[in-house]
C-alpha cells in the first residue's frame, strides 16, 4: 500500500469535546409557527452563535435559560438500572448532590410540552428510531428508553446489546429504538492490519441504518482524538492516504460524504407525495435536523482547561466540571463558538436538501453541572481520588441533559 502523508497544522480543532447531532427524521406536516421557525433554523446561521428571530411570534426553542422545576427529573436512575451504562448512572456510583437534577429549559417566549411516553409510543407504533454515532449517541438513546419506560412501566419489552449495533423494543407498540456505533459516519476499512478511514465512503456503514423511520446522527468527538484514543491509522481521501491531516478538513469531507448521501438517498418531494406512514392521522413527509455542537472547553496540549467555568464551586486548582453543582447562569456561554459547526454550517448550506439545525449548543454548554466527573462506575479509586485526570466533563449524568435533547426531539416529531 503507497502511503502519501501530511503533518497536521499547528492550528488544529479549538475544541476538546464538540459535538453535533444529526436527525433525520419522519414528522407530519404542519403550519404551526413552532414548526416553522424550525424548519428554517438553519438559515440563520452566518458564520456566528445564532440569534434570536426577528419575529417574535415564533418560538425561540433554543434561546433561553435553566430553571429549577421541583417537578424533575423527569425518571428516577433507579427504575431504570439495566438501561443506563454505569459511566452514565451519576446518583448510582456516589453523587453526593442532586440540585442538578432540578434543572428545566425554558425557552425565551413559549413552553416546551412536557414529554409523555406513552403520546410517543402511540404515536411511534411500529415505527423504529436508530440513534447513529459515537457515545454521546448512546448517551440519548439510554435517556430516550428510560423517558419512555418511565410512562409505561409494566409494557412488555426486549432488548440486545451489541457491537456495533443494540436494540430495545417496546413490544406492545412494535416499536424499536436502537444504537448503531459509528463514531465518524464515514466507513473504516481494515487495510493490511491497519484501520483506514474512509472519507468519502459511506455506504457499509448507511446500509445498517438505511431503513429507519427515525435517524438520530451524531459525530464530532472522535475526531479530535490522536495517540492511543485515535480510532484510524490512516485517512484515505481521493485515493490518497494521510497519516493526518488538520482535523476540520478531515470532519468537513466526512460530513460532506454524509450529505452526499442524503442528497443521493432522499427525495423529499417523492416522499412527502407517496408515503403513507400517518401521526396523529396526518401524512409524514421526511425532513432533516441537524443538531449543533457543544464545546466543553478549550485544549491546548492534550489539556482542556475551562476557564469559562471559574465562577462555579470549581476551585483556582481543579479546573474541570469536578465540583460543578448549578449550571451557568443567563443565556448566553462566555467561550467561543465552536469551530466544527462552522463545518456544520458550511455543509448544510451544500446540500440539496437543507438540513434542519436543532440547536442544542448554547443550552448544552451552560450545564457544566451536568457530567459523570469522577461518579462513574468505570473508575478505580485511585482514578477517583484524582478529578483532575479522570474527571469525565465530555458525557452527561442519566437522568439530565440528555431528557432534554430528546424532549426537543418529541416537540419537533409530535407537534
Amino acid at each position: 500500500m503507497s502511503l502519501s502523508c501530511f503533518q497536521p497544522s499547528c492550528n488544529l480543532l479549538a475544541s476538546c469535546f464538540a459535538i453535533f447531532f444529526l436527525v433525520l427524521l419522519q414528522t407530519k406536516i404542519a403550519t404551526s409557527a413552532l414548526i416553522m421557525s424550525m424548519r428554517n433554523h438553519h438559515k440563520n446561521y452566518h458564520h456566528s452563535r445564532p440569534m434570536l428571530p426577528s419575529n417574535q411570534s415564533t418560538c425561540a426553542l433554543f434561546v433561553g435559560a435553566w430553571v429549577r422545576d421541583e417537578s424533575y427529573p423527569l425518571y428516577d436512575s433507579s427504575n431504570c438500572p439495566t438501561i443506563i451504562d454505569a459511566e452514565f448512572n451519576c446518583q448510582m456510583y456516589g453523587r453526593p448532590d442532586s440540585e442538578y437534577l432540578k434543572y428545566r429549559w425554558q425557552p425565551l417566549n413559549c413552553e416546551l410540552p412536557r414529554f409523555n411516553g406513552l403520546e410517543f409510543l402511540l404515536k411511534m407504533r411500529g415505527k423504529s428510531i436508530m440513534f447513529v454515532g459515537d457515545s454521546l449517541g448512546r448517551n440519548q438513546w439510554e435517556s430516550l428508553i428510560c423517558m419512555i419506560s418511565s410512562s409505561v412501566p409494566r409494557t412488555s419489552t426486549q432488548m440486545s446489546r451489541g457491537d456495533p449495533f443494540s436494540i430495545f423494543k417496546f413490544v406492545d407498540y412494535d416499536a424499536t429504538i436502537s444504537f448503531y456505533k459509528a463514531p465518524y459516519l464515514v466507513d473504516i476499512d481494515l487495510v493490511q492490519g491497519k484501520r483506514v478511514l474512509r472519507l468519502e465512503e459511506i455506504s457499509g456503514n448507511a446500509n445498517a441504518w438505511r431503513n429507519a423511520d427515525v435517524l438520530m446522527f451524531n459525530t464530532g468527538h472522535w475526531w479530535n482524538h490522536k495517540g492511543s484514543l485515535q480510532g484510524w491509522d490512516y485517512m484515505e481521501s481521493g485515493g490518497t492516504y494521510y497519516q493526518d491531516m488538520d482535523r476540520l478538513v478531515a470532519l468537513e469531507r466526512g460530513l460532506g460524504t454524509w450529505a452526499k448521501w442524503v442528497d443521493a438517498n432522499i427525495d423529499a418531494t417523492r416522499t412527502r407525495n407517496e408515503h403513507r406512514s400517518f401521526v396523529g392521522g396526518k401524512k409524514f413527509h421526511l425532513f432533516l435536523v441537524l443538531s449543533s455542537g457543544i464545546r466543553i472547553a478549550p485544549c491546548s496540549t492534550g489539556s482542556c482547561i475551562p476557564s469559562e467555568w471559574s465562577a462555579g464551586t470549581t476551585t483556582a486548582t481543579t479546573k474541570n466540571c469536578y465540583g460543578e453543582t448549578t449550571p451557568v447562569s443567563g443565556s448566553t456561554y462566555p467561550g467561543e463558538y465552536p469551530d466544527q459547526m462552522r463545518v456544520v454550517d458550511t455543509v448544510i448550506r451544500g446540500m440539496q436538501n437543507p438540513a434542519y439545525l436543532l440547536d442544542i449548543t448554547t443550552l448544552s454548554e451552560l450545564r457544566k453541572d451536568g457530567h459523570p466527573s469522577i461518579y462513574s462506575g468505570d473508575l478505580s479509586p485511585q482514578q477517583r481520588a484524582n478529578p483532575d485526570r479522570s474527571a469525565d466533563c465530555s458525557h452527561w449524568c442519566l437522568p439530565g441533559l440528555p431528557d432534554t435533547w430528546n424532549q426537543l426531539l418529541y416537540t419537533a416529531l409530535l407537534f
